[in-house]
């Protein structure tokens, strides 16, 4: 059983439905999901819960998924809540008094948690007790309650955001990478299957291909290809209505959406390198969806540069843009490939 202190996303139901129900079923991530495997069974062997798990990387990748399994591998319930629904000792506290014997709560965006909760959690953490105040004045009063030994399991995209008392507490710190194609491609196979679809082998690879190293982006893609696939009366999904998908999404061959060529166009039509405040206002997104969703994929793609003077391209952003790659200028170095 799941209990939500938050209401999930409207696309949460899907991804509920292609959830793996087993560390088995989990497709990547193979050096953590064993030392995941590992822990819960010796935590079971010894009748105790697991220590605290810390689960960092960017967005998609399977940090709610894990938090799920471990909350399976240790069969007892999962507590869902967040760092933004989190704003006061009472929302945490009521949370926490809660808790049954061994359960793991799933603090999502761990790192938007304020300070003064970061402070909250660490007597729950090591000593299963809070401190409520009931008045506040001089003549303020608190008192000790109890909190039944648990597991808090924390997901977080900015690591760097945690203090180091916070992070210090967590005994199995775990940071996910994006996926190889290969395993995206079986993460589609499976879920089409599920799906009732039929997805050809090479449509899988294309989809995978083109996912940015993201489950979540995948499983996206396949639902646009599932919807065109309908409608076109496609008893298979092939290489060709995946392309048509792709091409009907704007997914470029290296993964690249609108938003991510738009940031490619406004950095070569300025020539120069741009600080993430003025870009964020030439392309008319937050500067948190740059860092966080755009610009780790075109790093690693290697078409963006984080230079001391700001964000600039390398040659091969002005290549895959069509664009010549202009020559430096005096005292800069040439542009790197």
């Amino acid at each position: 059983m799941v209990f939500h202190d938050t209401k999930e996303p409207n696309e949460a139901e899907f991804d509920r439905s292609l959830r793996p129900g087993s560390f088995t079923e989990f497709v990547g991530q193979d050096s953590i999901r064993e030392n995941l495997r590992i822990a819960i069974t010796a935590a079971r062997g010894r009748n105790e819960p697991l220590d605290h798990v810390l689960l960092c990387g960017p967005p998609g990748l399977g940090k709610t998924t894990l938090a799920h399994l471990i909350a399976h591998g240790m069969g007892v319930d999962l507590v869902i809540t967040s760092g933004p629904a989190l704003t006061a000792p009472r929302d945490l506290a009521g949370t926490l008094t809660r808790l049954k014997r061994d359960q793991v709560l799933f603090i999502d965006e761990i790192h938007r948690l304020p300070m003064v909760l970061e402070e909250y959690l660490y007597s729950a953490m090591e000593d299963h007790a809070i401190d409520v105040v009931l008045d506040s004045g001089p003549g303020g009063r608190s008192v000790r309650l109890g909190v039944q030994p648990f597991t808090l399991v924390g997901a977080t995209t900015r690591e760097g955001l945690l203090t180091a008392a916070f992070r210090s507490r967590f005994g199995i710190v775990e940071r996910l990478e994006p996926y190889p194609a290969a395993d995206l491609e079986s993460i589609l196979l499976r879920a089409a299957k599920r799906l009732l679809i039929n997805v050809n082998e090479d449509a899988a690879q294309l989809l995978a291909e083109r996912s940015r190293g993201t489950p979540r982006m995948a499983l996206r893609i396949l639902r646009r290809v599932r919807d065109l696939a309908q409608v076109n009366q496609l008893a298979a999904v092939n290489c060709q209505i995946a392309a048509e998908a792709l091409d009907r999404l704007r997914i470029d061959a290296l993964g690249l959406e609108e938003v991510d060529r738009r940031l490619l166009r406004a950095l070569a039509d300025r020539g120069e390198p741009v600080g993430l405040k003025t870009l964020a206002a030439m392309i008319d997104e937050a500067e948190d969806t740059i860092e966080e969703v755009v610009e780790p994929h075109l790093l690693r793609c290697g078409l963006l540069a984080r230079t001391p003077r700001g964000r600039t391209l390398t040659a091969r952003a002005y290549e895959h843009l069509g664009r010549p790659t202009p020559a430096p200028r005096e005292g800069e170095l040439p542009y790197s490939s």
